[in-house]
């Protein structure tokens, strides 16, 4: 039992680790105060971490996270049937507004983009796959949370300055939101009133989604 206590304390802090590498590298004294651990012990498992490609370093030393992460977000969103049901219908939206657009399921306290399509402008939105992002934050957020959102929930600044989004839901049995179809861009493009403009695209795709995957 003990040696059970142990392994699993020790992986609770090489996710503690893996957390805090997820904003930005971090130096080894960063990575300490951050986490909260001993030096010794953050060494340890970034050190570990990094044996197996979950962490790396970067030219000036610091812990960054690995790139076998993006393999494994990869594979996990390629596990996930809703994603690839949402592929056609994200496609269609991105080319219909021009915007990013991305696919969000809630884990725990966090919303994770499963699936994104970028802008073909140059000035653009990136999420990146695998990404968990705040839900008290943005209109994916929102919709995610709320008890019965509406058709399509708009936010302009909420997460990040100078970019705003619309999200939709897509509901599952009994009309439970599963996920949130989300579109977003740079203020300048999208305007101040981005509901107006993109609203009906994004509940249209969501409803898209729904029949794709099987949903109703």
């Amino acid at each position: 039992m003990g040696t059970s206590v142990s392994a699993v304390g020790t992986f609770d802090k090489a996710v503690v680790v893996l957390d805090a590498l997820e904003g930005r590298p971090r130096s080894l004294h960063e990575l300490t105060e951050v986490t909260q651990l001993p030096r010794a012990t953050a060494h340890r498992l970034a050190t570990a971490l990094e044996a197996h490609g979950l962490v790396r370093r970067t030219d000036d030393g610091r812990f960054a996270l690995g790139l076998r992460l993006v393999a494994l977000g990869r594979a996990a969103a390629d596990q996930l049937p809703l994603a690839d049901a949402a592929r056609p219908a994200l496609a269609e939206l991105r080319d219909a507004t021009g915007e990013s657009v991305q696919l969000y399921v809630r884990e725990g306290d966090r919303r994770v983009c499963v699936a994104a399509l970028e802008s073909p402008h140059g000035l653009r939105t990136i999420v990146a796959m695998g990404a968990a992002l705040p839900l008290d934050r943005g209109s994916a957020g929102r919709v995610l949370t709320e008890r019965d959102p509406a058709p399509w929930v708009a936010s302009v600044a909420e997460r990040e300055p100078g970019v705003a989004s619309v999200s939709a839901p897509v509901r599952g049995a009994e009309g439970k939101v599963v996920a949130a179809v989300s579109v977003s861009g740079p203020i300048e493009r999208t305007g101040a009133d981005p509901g107006r403009r993109y609203g009906a695209a994004v509940a249209h795709a969501a409803s898209a989604v729904e029949i794709a995957a099987g949903l109703r």
